[in-house]
């Protein structure tokens, strides 16, 4: 019998998954409508300029709507799965901290939409993001996806 004291299954523990090995964290909080991280520069997130890479503002972008969105969803049944990210590169950040703000500014049954901001230790906005996160009941997903239904199948 499954143990259904979790809406998911983990296929990587969050110590090995990809937010751990960049080194983002998430901020917890109890706020669903709003979440926020940060993370250092250093050069294994940097392309060979010296400053971050495009790529890891769109990961920022997507690890907080995502995770903002599973915090509104996952107690229902609700899967969080990332199906848009649009984002612009807008002052370079070689050294500090990235720190990123994602805002929900819809809140529906089948998607979420978020605009995320990321900053520079000077509040300097460095990137924007529009992202929009599927939401999907449980059970739905296709076999052999991190998401199964719960039970015996």
């Amino acid at each position: 019998m499954a143990d259904d004291s979790h809406p998911y299954e983990l296929r990587v523990p969050l110590e090995s998954a990809f937010d751990a090995t960049i080194g983002f964290v998430t901020h917890e909080t109890d706020e669903i409508e709003r979440c926020s991280g940060h993370l250092p520069v250093r050069p294994q997130v940097c392309q060979p300029f010296g400053i971050i890479h495009g790529g890891v503002y769109a990961a920022i972008a997507e690890t907080l709507a995502s995770t903002g969105t599973a915090r509104g969803v996952m107690a229902g049944g609700g899967v969080p799965l990332g199906m848009a990210n649009n984002t612009s590169f807008l002052r370079p950040v070689g050294e500090g901290t990235v720190h990123g703000t994602a805002v929900a500014i819809h809140r529906g049954r089948t998607s979420w939409v978020w605009d995320v901001e990321m900053r520079d230790d000077d509040g300097r906005l460095c990137a924007t993001s529009r992202v929009t996160i599927a939401v999907r009941r449980r059970g739905e997903m296709r076999e052999g996806l991190a998401f199964p239904a719960a039970g015996p199948t």
